[in-house]
């Protein structure tokens, strides 16, 4: 049998074959492993102390019995506290114990329960999140096997995922804000993995967007043809819910919705939906359950609280209190932090852990400057965010996937989700500050990392001689300008 045939690609013309047979399942699940392996090794020799723990303290709330979090708490020998927190709602006890709200969706506390109920406060949370980080680069292997692509671009989009993108530096930190991304990334790449398993000719430019399913008539329906259409497909249900736990980490995930009504199991368009929105409804309605039950609103109102606090203390970042905390009049400003934000070339001053207090650099006469150089530096990242195509430059290969757009469902579904929650995170007040590069990218990572995958194999398909060394070089690119921004966090104090 043709090799081409047997991984359902059409057959080479030049009948030269591809570049790489089928992966053996063993082989995959070692070099998932040693992927896994790398990855956490590099992100703990990077590993950063910091002591922004809200769900550790979140999860000892819980195992009170209480959803607030004593608060404040100061630190005494032996014992972390919160004092310093800013991301709490002062509220009434019913304990004679201080306490606050937290507006962060509860599941990485969660995650963090049977670790808080051994060790108390004292849990080291980072490096249990930064453990699930390297986890989650196993995902990525494992969720881009589901595509019919070559070894060697299936092996560098992975690369570029644990080291390329801002990922590094959210596995390396791994506090409060990251660690909602790392829950949440894994998640989102085990339901788009699903998905795709289950859809064998989502990756196809058949379009395929149409019901296949005769249409019932609406003036006459049969029970039959109802129950046909309510039937749920398990494995989409699975996808579904895993997505919908992912919403439970990190809110705006949850845009990325239409993904699961082009892509996943099901055989139309309507069972997709019904069978991966009838799965994501359970958590995301545990979550506004949750809500209403603390707070008395579907919608946390610590979030504006936060926003007020922030927008009238950190006048120079430009928030603008009368205005609402996801408001279409950021658009302008953000999507110019996302694409066009460049470090600081050539610094006269370096900023300080929280950009207030700066520090005058190069004052020493003929002082030459350095990559690396904390007294004359040559560059510095800005701690506001900068150029998801300047701090990952491969993905510039969504480019060529995007060509495909609306014949392919894979491709339109991912582009999709990419589209909406960037759009939702843009509107939001605050990008991510203090931040390397732009965290908000983990939102809709799994998704453009399908379209990395499939443009890269698009250019291999073409013939293209340059495909292979123009991918591998946007990768260690990529892995360079990110290496420099996780050093100099360290440096800043980030």
């Amino acid at each position: 049998m043709d090799l081409s045939v047997a991984q359902g690609r059409p057959t080479d013309p030049a009948g030269e074959g591809w570049t790489s047979a089928p992966t053996d399942p063993r082989v995959a699940v070692v070099t998932g492993v040693l992927l896994a392996a790398a990855a956490l090794g590099i992100y703990l020799a990077t590993h950063t102390d910091r002591f922004y723990d809200h769900f550790v303290w979140q999860a000892s709330a819980f195992l009170e019995g209480q959803a607030a979090i004593r608060y404040p708490v100061e630190s005494t020998a032996g014992s972390p506290g919160n004092w310093f927190f800013q991301d709490v709602l002062p509220v009434g006890t019913t304990d004679g114990v201080p306490r606050g709200l937290l507006p962060f969706p509860p599941l990485p506390a969660v995650i963090l329960l049977p670790f808080v109920a051994l060790w108390g406060i004292a849990t080291d949370d980072q490096r249990i999140f930064t453990a699930l980080a390297a986890l989650d680069v196993a995902l990525c292997w494992w969720m881009l096997g589901r595509l019919r692509i070559d070894l060697a671009i299936r092996l560098a989009t992975t690369v570029f995922f644990a080291f390329g993108t801002v990922f590094w530096y959210t596995a390396q930190l791994s506090t409060t804000w990251y660690q909602a991304h790392i829950v949440a990334v894994g998640l989102v790449m085990l339901a788009v993995g699903i998905a795709i398993g289950g859809d064998p000719t989502a990756e196809d430019d058949d379009p395929g967007f149409d019901d296949p399913e005769a249409p019932v008539p609406a003036y006459r329906p049969s029970p039959a043809s109802w129950r046909a259409r309510l039937a749920i497909d398990r494995r989409q249900f699975a996808a579904g819910l895993l997505f919908g736990l992912a919403a439970t980490a990190r809110l705006t995930v949850i845009f990325a919705a239409p993904f699961f009504l082009l892509v996943g199991s099901g055989g139309s368009w309507w069972r997709r939906g019904w069978s991966a929105g009838l799965g994501a409804a359970i958590p995301v309605g545990l979550l506004l359950a949750y809500n209403v039950g603390t707070t008395g609103h579907l919608l946390h109102p610590a979030y504006d609280y936060l926003y007020q606090l922030e927008s009238r203390a950190y006048v120079a970042l430009g928030y603008e209190p009368s205005w609402s905390v996801e408001d279409p009049r950021y658009l302008p400003r953000n999507a110019g932090l996302m694409f066009l934000t460049g470090p600081d070339l050539l610094p006269t001053r370096l900023p300080d852990s929280l950009g207030v207090n700066d520090t005058p650099v190069c004052t020493a006469p003929g002082a030459e400057r350095g990559l690396f150089d904390v007294s004359c530096p040559l560059a510095v990242p800005r701690d506001v965010g900068m150029s998801v195509l300047l701090t990952s430059p491969a993905f510039l290969l969504i480019l060529p996937a995007l060509r495909r757009w609306g014949r392919s469902r894979l491709v339109t579904g991912a582009a999709a989700a990419i589209l909406l929650v960037t759009i939702v995170n843009l509107m939001h007040f605050s990008q991510g500050w203090v931040q390397f590069g732009y965290r908000f990218s983990n939102d809709a990572v799994p998704f453009a990392l399908i379209l990395v995958a499939l443009g890269a194999q698009g250019l291999v398909d073409r013939r293209r001689p340059w495909a292979m060394p123009v991918t591998v070089g946007l990768v260690v690119v990529s892995i360079g300008v990110n290496a420099w921004g996780v050093a100099w966090g360290r440096i800043l104090g980030w």
